[in-house]
């Protein structure tokens, strides 16, 4: 069983990355971190970077979660090969590109490219917003897989993953600490990136970022609303290169392991997704992976 402990990054190609960075900044409030000729990474919190871009054609080129140690990628690469899973071991390069130790890159069933990083690098210094938009952190990543089913076998198989919550067929949410969930699976067409969350510290945050986003012609995708899974209240916003962004804040806590069962929601419900029962979608068309490639 692999360990995953936290998610670590998201990266991503980008046709125009002026534009992607910039809004990255000025809208959704992220911290510039560095930024080379062709490449940027931006935090919410003390991760070195929650979003890197890559220049280049548009797409996520990876997601990354983080393991405890070299002896737990060590074992992380024998458990998947054993399972018929492609590992490719990562550069000395890549791991100083990607601000950490050690990782190692692999496809999910799907065509999501996943990686497994050691020692992501921590920044102590206090985080210099682009906009006060009470970000306090990186809180989810959402995948999209043409089986939400099968998807949830591999990640429940291989992976500490445990589903919290099942929405039919459409989504799986899966925790691997007590936030409800830090990774979702949803129904779609081909393998890409639905979405990235940021957690705000308060509802007040929620709706001045509506109306900052709504102000400056932003394409709002959903929300505000209330998921009555996870409860938190959430906004969803669509960002240059395909990229959504969310901000939410209340999320569910599953303190009690033995006590929780997961639920079943109808996605046909008015209210199955949102307990306010507001117009919108959780995109439909996911900002697509370009397949296990290092760059």
């Amino acid at each position: 069983m692999i360990h995953l402990q936290d998610i670590a990054y998201v990266r991503s190609g980008a046709a125009d990355l002026a534009t992607a960075v910039g809004f990255a900044v000025d809208v959704v409030g992220l911290e510039l971190v560095e930024r080379t000729g062709d490449r940027a990474w931006l935090r919410a919190d003390e991760r070195h970077h929650c979003l890197a871009f890559v220049e280049g054609r548009s797409g996520v080129l990876s997601t990354g979660f983080t393991v405890s140690d070299e002896n737990a990628l060590a074992d992380a690469e024998r458990t998947l090969e054993a399972a018929g899973v492609k590992v490719v071991r990562g550069s000395a390069a890549g791991a100083r590109e990607r601000h950490v130790r050690d990782y190692l890159a692999f496809e999910d069933p799907f065509g999501n490219v996943v990686e497994l990083v050691t020692d992501q690098v921590r920044l102590p210094r206090p985080l210099a917003f682009g906009r006060p938009a009470g970000i306090t952190e990186f809180g989810h990543l959402c995948l999209d897989a043409p089986d939400v089913r099968a998807a949830y076998r591999f990640w429940s198989s291989l992976f500490n993953t445990r589903v919290s919550d099942w929405i039919g067929d459409r989504a799986c949410l899966l925790r691997i600490d007590p936030v409800h969930h830090k990774l979702a699976v949803f129904k779609g067409d081909r393998p890409g990136l639905c979405h990235m969350n940021f957690q705000v510290a308060s509802l007040d945050d929620v709706m001045r970022n509506w109306r900052f986003l709504e102000e400056r012609g932003v394409e709002i995708e959903f929300g505000p609303g209330r998921h009555p899974q996870s409860t938190a209240v959430f906004l969803y916003f669509k960002g240059p290169e395909g990229l959504t962004y969310e901000y939410s804040y209340g999320v569910r806590r599953i303190t009690d392991e033995q006590a929780w069962r997961p639920r079943y929601f109808d996605p046909d419900e008015p209210d199955a997704i949102d307990m306010w029962r507001g117009k919108g979608s959780i995109s439909s068309q996911p900002q697509l992976s370009t397949g296990l490639v290092e760059r």
